[in-house]
Order: structure tokens, then C-alpha cells, then sequence
């Protein structure tokens, strides 16, 4: 896709962390974005962040998704469980919910998905960091997993994003991106992680690909040059 080719940008997981960056990131840009959350509530704070349109729907049990997604040239998936959600047994957002997006993705023939995923997800070497990542949260992991599967084997462009430690720490456009199995280990901003999902439907080097994302450590010896462009 070229930068110009996205009017309208799909959102789920608006109102969280990762969701609210991109919503601040896109707000400036020439670019449409419908929001999804499950709360009627968060309908107004996610129209002041930057949200054009916001629309309530559940992933796990959905009412009318695919009109939802309807016209959308490219999905954005920043939904994740709390770790503490272990304990509820699942189904997990990251797992069917995130898949009822794909499926909805598919339907709407949306151009590209980008999904944030975690590092130690997927059966590549793993960091020391991404191993406790397994022990701690392992279902979730399990459930990005199945995810990250399905949407390789969708007909459609991906891009998956493997972050460490999720920080709110300002954007600072110097990020690792590696290969899975390349162990990277430490923490990345929310924000850094936003500018990567949004730019990675437009860029060309990103297509169909899986990478893991930190910040801190550097890493420069196992980062890829990757050019990043932004829509709009």
C-alpha cells in the first residue's frame, strides 16, 4: 500500500493504553479512524483523544462487527488481556476476540492488519525476559499465538508486532526491530509501538512479516533497517 491509500483506519482496542497513542498519532494525519471499545462510557474520551467515529462492540461476543469494519482499508489491533485474566480461564480478547476481528477484517476485504502481539509469543528462541513472559501469562500467550497463526494464513497483508515490557514513556522513534528468535529482551513506550502499527500497513518492508520490538536495550547489532513510513 502507499501512504495515500488509507482513508479509513479501523481501531480495536481504542481505549486502552497502546489504542489511545495511535488514536494521538493518526489524529493529525489525513486519515479516518473508527474506534472500537466495549464501553459506551469511553465514547466521548475516545472522540477528544482523536477517534472520527467510535464504535461499541464486544470481541468476545460480537453484535454486528463485520458492518463495523465496513469500508475500513486497514485494521489496527492493540487488544490484550490484563494479566490477571489468566486467572478467568479465557476466552481471551487475544485469542478469539482478535480473531473475530480477522474474520470481520476478511469479510470487509480490508487491505492490511497490524496486530501487537508480545514478545515470547510464537515457538521461536526465546530471552530470558520472554520465557517469563510464557511461565507468568502463558494462555494469553497461547491465545496471541493462535492469533498470530490465523492471520499468517489469512489472504490478506500483516504485520505483527512482538513488544517487550510496555512502558508510557514518550515516543522516541529509536527502536529495535528484529527477527523473531533474534532474543531481544527489555522495555519499548507504548507510543513507539503506536508509530510502528500504524506505519507498518504502508511500508513496504513490513508486509506479511513478524517482529520482535524493544527500545531498552538497544540492541544495535540485531536491529533491521527498516525505512517506516506513515499514511495520510
Amino acid at each position: 500500500m502507499d501512504s495515500g491509500d488509507v482513508d479509513t483506519v479501523f481501531l480495536a482496542g481504542a481505549s486502552g493504553d497502546t489504542g489511545q497513542n495511535v488514536l494521538r498519532l493518526l489524529a493529525p494525519r489525513d486519515v479516518r479512524v473508527r474506534a472500537l471499545t466495549r464501553s459506551p462510557a469511553k465514547r466521548a474520551r475516545l472522540q477528544r483523544v482523536g477517534a472520527d467515529e467510535v464504535v461499541v462492540d464486544d470481541l468476545l461476543d460480537p453484535d454486528d462487527l463485520d458492518s463495523a469494519v465496513d469500508g475500513a482499508d486497514v485494521v489496527i489491533s492493540t487488544v490484550g488481556s490484563a494479566p490477571t485474566d489468566v486467572l478467568s480461564g479465557g476466552p481471551y480478547v487475544d485469542g478469539v476476540g482478535a480473531q473475530n476481528l480477522l474474520d470481520a477484517a476478511l469479510t470487509a476485504d480490508v487491505d492490511a492488519f497490524a496486530m501487537e502481539s508480545a514478545i515470547g509469543v510464537g515457538p521461536e528462541d526465546a530471552s530470558v525476559l520472554a520465557t517469563v513472559f510464557d511461565m507468568v501469562i502463558g494462555p494469553i500467550q497461547r491465545a496471541k499465538a493462535a492469533t498470530e497463526a490465523a492471520l499468517r494464513e489469512a489472504p490478506l497483508r500483516h504485520t505483527i508486532l512482538r513488544p517487550g515490557i510496555l512502558t508510557n514513556g514518550p515516543r522516541t522513534d529509536d527502536v529495535t526491530v528484529a527477527e523473531p528468535g533474534a532474543k531481544l529482551w527489555g522495555a519499548v513506550s507504548r507510543a513507539d509501538v503506536a508509530r510502528l502499527l500504524i506505519a507498518a500497513p504502508v511500508t513496504d518492508a513490513a508486509a506479511d512479516r513478524t517482529f520482535e520490538v524493544v527500545s531498552k536495550p538497544a540492541f544495535r547489532d540485531r536491529r533491521l533497517h527498516i525505512d517506516w513510513q506513515l499514511p495520510g
